[in-house]
């Protein structure tokens, strides 16, 4: 039986689809077999000795110590696309009340409630105060082309906005869903020259942190309107204050509040509703077991952020699965103590991702303990698992 940990509230629809008298669910578990996790901080805890993957129920997974997960073998899933379109109809939202001023003429209309019968002229008075230009024949940047920037870019020109794109990094699947009249920048700069919109959807990392900062805002657009509803960090806060009370952009929509944002009168500030809906909380958890399950019990790898994908249909009732450090000649060793055991291979994949490699070998026999210690026990293996097909 698998042990599974969840550390948040996870989706009911998720966690129907563990088989019972297969799988133990449970908030407190010891020694649980993986863990399911949504928000909770796996940094300032410590991660049992037998856990084998970690599923976030969510695309983000800075809350989780990827490279400690790494270096023990632990496989760490996420659920891109999961709430991708809860976060691309916010990104639409956040566009439409960053142009039309919607919040202030709310603002205002509760000032004048108490007003009676002079509401009516003072509305027509008051109106041209929070005017704003239309999303149509304007030019919407998206940076970063995944699940959710492909759906913005894909409803903007439904809008009739002009989109451009940037990612040099696309994938041939989100290159495949993009809409034809989506133009590729060549880089951020040009994109950022050209926009009036520009809306962030890419991760958090070490080489995006600050990505758009005092020198970026230079090359903008007056009045152009930032949003950004993947990670704070992506933009120098202090920056783009500057740049909103200056009067260089018009409005910077953001799902990640601070005391200082907060206080900006053009920073619109949206308490971290992207993917809260509950749509996009049962996709996700559906997400994340499913991966958790075909992972514990094939040795599936879909969806990881430290491991490489890899899948192989089942050849035989026989499977080893090895996680190891990126070197040479490590499938050679593997396979020789196999053959000098007389197992019979019947497939094998092997695929690496940095400095981690990942493979599933199907063998005629069932591998004796002795073998997959003597696997274990080479110089760059990480974790052996053995499993038997019922």
């Amino acid at each position: 039986m698998f042990r599974i940990q969840t550390l948040n509230k996870i989706s009911p629809q998720g966690l129907e689809l563990f088989p019972r008298g297969k799988y133990e669910v449970a908030s407190e578990l010891p020694n649980p077999d993986a863990i399911l996790v949504r928000s909770a901080d796996l940094h300032s805890v410590t991660i049992p000795e037998s856990v084998m993957a970690i599923a976030r129920a969510g695309a983000g997974v800075n809350n989780i110590p990827i490279q400690a997960a790494s270096e023990r073998g632990i496989v760490v899933f996420n659920t891109p696309g999961g709430n991708a379109n809860a976060v691309k109809e916010l990104a639409i939202a956040a566009m439409l009340l960053s142009s039309r001023n919607i919040l202030g003429g709310w603002s205002w209309g509760g000032s004048i409630a108490d007003r009676a019968d002079e509401v009516p002229e003072l509305v027509e008075k008051g109106k041209s105060r929070f005017e704003g230009p239309e999303l149509k024949g304007k030019t919407l940047g998206v940076v970063g082309l995944g699940a959710i920037g492909v759906m913005v870019a894909n409803d903007a020109v439904a809008l009739g906005m002009h989109v451009t794109g940037y990612d040099p990094y696309i994938s041939v699947e989100a290159a495949w869903n993009l809409a034809r009249s989506v133009e590729r920048a060549d880089t951020l700069e040009g994109l950022l020259s050209r926009a009036d919109y520009v809306t962030l959807h890419l991760p958090l990392s070490d080489t995006t942190r600050g990505l758009l900062d005092a020198e970026k805002f230079r090359i903008m657009k007056k009045d152009a309107r930032i949003i950004n509803l993947a990670r704070g960090g992506l933009i120098n806060e202090g920056d783009i204050i500057e740049a909103l009370n200056n009067g260089k952009l018009a409005a910077y929509v953001t799902d990640f509040p601070t005391a200082e944002l907060l206080g900006c009168e053009r920073a619109l500030c949206i308490p971290h509703l992207g993917a809260s809906t509950p749509e996009a909380e049962d996709n996700c958890a559906v997400m994340a077991v499913r991966q958790l399950m075909d992972y514990l019990e094939n040795g599936t790898v879909k969806n990881s952020v430290n491991y490489p994908r890899c899948r192989l249909e089942f050849r035989s009732s026989h499977r080893l699965v090895v996680a190891n450090r990126n070197i040479p000649n490590m499938v050679g060793q593997i396979t020789t103590i196999l053959a000098a055991g007389s197992i019979n291979i019947t497939d094998l994949i092997n695929h690496h991702q940095g400095g981690y490699a990942y493979n599933i070998i199907d063998t005629e026999q069932p591998i004796p303990p002795d073998l997959t210690e003597k696997i274990k026990a080479i110089d760059g293996i990480i974790r052996v698992r053995a499993l038997e097909r019922g």
